[in-house]
């Protein structure tokens, strides 16, 4: 098992999308709510805090050095070293949705997902490929709440999780053209084990879960087994990612609302990891 310490206090109401900037040598990591985007130092030292009008559903580098960043029902580019923020795409969600969790995939576009915002959960969310001529494409929709988004070494298996489903399906995925087909279904889970939020991949192409539910996360083999499980110093462990370099540490953000929060819900966590994660792509053309 590997241990995780305290990187940061953050005390985020959601924390999300931990992303690291090797050119920066930052962590990046959003609080959903607040809403708000951080970047953070591996030594965890705050380095800037930006403030936004509409909820931070995800975001990601582009090759220019910008965060491409889904911002309620719609998606901007933001500067941080200028702050500035310019609208870039709009999506057609209705008004009880959100955009939630995104990467850039392996051939260079923006891939995210939307949920119902409601409590009740309803399977109104789409899965959207980004283009960066600004062009949004439905890829899929029936989803509950779209998140655990993340690729296989060869970025020939794309991963996506359903938190509410609570299920994780993989999809054959071509890194030239992002064609989606063969879906099936990698893992069902509780929430004992952990329902599943946030995901990212390993060069032994392995799959690391944040089970939400649980205070996991949890690591499958390609064919769907739970190989082992780490626990999370906080209830609610919401997204891995691997930073720092070579890629041979484990970020995880977590969420600190509900009716009891408790020591470490909200904060960022970090662990070394004996094997390194997947090389990060930069969204092409912007």
């Amino acid at each position: 098992m590997i241990a995780f310490r305290t990187l940061s206090a953050l005390g985020c109401r959601v924390g999300e999308c931990p992303l690291w900037d090797e050119r920066r040598e930052i962590l990046f990591i959003c609080d959903v709510l607040a809403p708000a985007i951080h970047s953070i130092a591996l030594d965890g030292t705050r380095k800037a805090s930006w403030s936004f009008e509409q909820p931070v559903g995800s975001f990601g580098l582009t090759e220019s050095g910008r965060l491409i960043v889904a911002l309620g029902r719609g998606i901007a580019l933001f500067d941080p070293d200028s702050g500035t923020l310019s609208p870039f795409a709009g999506t057609p969600e209705p008004e009880t949705n959100r955009l939630n969790d995104g990467k850039v995939g392996p051939d260079g576009r923006f891939y995210l997902g939307s949920m119902d915002d409601r409590p009740e959960k309803e399977p109104l969310g789409v899965f959207y490929q980004v283009s960066a001529n600004g062009a949004v494409k439905a890829l899929f929709g029936g989803i509950k709440v779209s998140n655990g988004l993340a690729w296989s070494p060869d970025g020939r298996v794309l991963y996506h999780s359903d938190s509410r489903g609570p299920t994780i399906d993989a999809y054959d995925f071509d890194p030239q053209t992002g064609e989606l087909s063969g879906k099936r279904r990698f893992a069902t889970l509780d929430d004992a084990t952990g329902r599943p939020d946030g995901g990212a991949c390993d060069v032994e192409a392995h799959y690391w879960s944040a089970g939400v539910s649980a205070g996991m996360l949890n690591r499958f083999a390609p064919d769907g087994t739970l190989v082992s499980r780490h626990r999370v110093p906080c209830k609610a462990p919401t997204m891995p990612g691997f930073c720092g370099p070579g890629l041979r540490q484990l970020a995880v953000t977590s969420l600190s609302i509900g009716p009891l929060p408790g020591p470490g819900d909200g904060d960022l966590f970090i662990a070394e990891t004996p094997v390194a994660g997947v090389p990060i792509a930069r969204m092409k053309g912007l």
